[in-house]
């Protein structure tokens, strides 16, 4: 997960840099998941048929390729937004493929435990993404920083590839490609297509607001004098954010397990829609209580994170795991592609990045499908899941 926010945290750079819109820059965030939802179907599916660790390996070295053209090759919105794809196609081949080698090894009750484990470890590698990104920058350049994120996937396909066993997969008999007729299998067990649902717009919030949390920082610390802004770097900020909301996951996830998967996700997802809200509109408080409302916002949105997963996992036959994470990924991270755009453009249609009001309607566009969950619940999660 290395490569995965360096652009965000040089976002602000690199829009000044090369003369983008908000968005323009919006875009160029929202490529990787162009890339990652154009190949996760093929990526995940293909786990039913070959050794996933085979699999792991091509994605990570493909996201190397992704950092490492973007630090040797990228001069604008065009080259930014290919390198972009490249490494979410990469990030495809290994989460949810990654998630798959997990599942098939861990069963019984200690399996939606080692989910939640393993999904909120997703925040940390977007911390040491943003650490790396901001530390290697300030010091070296942009291009030294995308360089180095490089490293990281390159790594994971080593250590997965030699540090598991391979096993035999399944052998579904779906196309690997486009699984559709798996997919209308899943989409027949209701509580797969509300959890796949309820993903979905929860991806819209949190990498809308993940992909702009430094932007935002940045024009949090223009509001006040210096002596009175925040005492770190935004990225850094940022990083320490990330890490704090990694137990949120975990913990929502043993609370599920005891109120019942619908009643946690209504909750989580009704108080991160609104908490991007609030935290818009303190921007111009003191610090001390803006980063306070940012840990708390980024907790919510990660707090039903794991939830999902494990419940849409939960609900999926063994037979057709693979097709169904495919299409729930696919779904959520077409989210994820809309929302670091949707957010740009409410920002530039509001009034622009230095417009206070901006802000707000720029997180309230993207946890509208947050707020939206008492719907979601109400016609699509199936009473199993509760």
């Amino acid at each position: 997960m290395v490569g995965f926010s360096t652009f965000p945290a040089l976002l602000p750079e690199l829009r000044d840099l090369w003369r983008l819109s908000n968005s323009e820059a919006g875009l160029i965030g929202s490529s990787f998941f162009a890339g990652y939802i154009a190949t996760v179907s093929y990526w995940t599916a293909l786990t039913d048929r070959v050794d996933g660790r085979r699999v792991y390996l091509g994605g990570a070295l493909l996201a190397a390729a992704g950092c490492a053209g973007f630090g040797w090759f990228a001069e604008g919105l065009a080259s930014a937004m290919l390198c972009q794809a490249l490494l979410g196609a990469g990030v495809a081949a290994t989460y949810m493929p990654g998630l798959r080698l997990l599942s098939d090894r861990v069963t019984g009750p200690a399996q939606s435990r080692a989910i939640a484990f393993y999904t909120s470890f997703f925040g940390i590698g977007i911390a040491l993404s943003l650490l790396l990104a901001g530390g290697v920058s300030e010091a070296y350049g942009w291009r030294a920083a995308f360089l180095a994120s490089a490293l990281g996937p390159a790594l994971a396909g080593a250590l997965v590839f030699l540090g598991l066993s391979a096993r035999t997969p399944p052998g579904g008999t779906h196309s690997a490609l486009f699984p559709l007729a798996a997919w209308r299998k899943v989409l027949a067990i209701r509580s797969a297509t509300g959890y796949t649902l309820g993903y979905t717009a929860h991806c819209v919030e949190l990498f809308g607001s993940r992909g702009w949390m430094v932007a935002f920082l940045a024009f949090c610390t223009g509001l006040h004098p210096p002596g009175e802004s925040f005492p770190w770097g935004a990225a850094a900020i940022a990083a320490v954010v990330n890490v704090c909301s990694v137990p949120a996951s975990i913990l929502g996830n043993e609370v599920a397990l005891r109120v019942g998967r619908q009643r946690w996700i209504l909750v989580a997802m009704l108080a991160s829609g609104a908490g991007g809200i609030v935290l818009a509109l303190a921007a111009p408080l003191g610090w001390v209580f803006v980063l306070a409302l940012l840990i708390v916002y980024s907790m919510f949105i990660m707090a039903d994170s794991a939830t999902l997963t494990a419940g849409l996992v939960a609900a999926a036959p063994t037979e057709l795991r693979g097709a169904a994470m495919g299409m729930y990924s696919l779904f959520g991270f077409a989210g994820g592609m809309l929302g670091p755009t949707l957010f740009g453009a409410a920002l530039d249609l509001a009034g622009g990045a230095a417009s206070g009001s901006a802000w707000v309607w720029a997180y309230a566009a993207t946890g509208a499908g947050c707020l939206a969950a008492p719907l979601i619940v109400r016609l699509f999660a199936g009473r199993r899941a509760a």
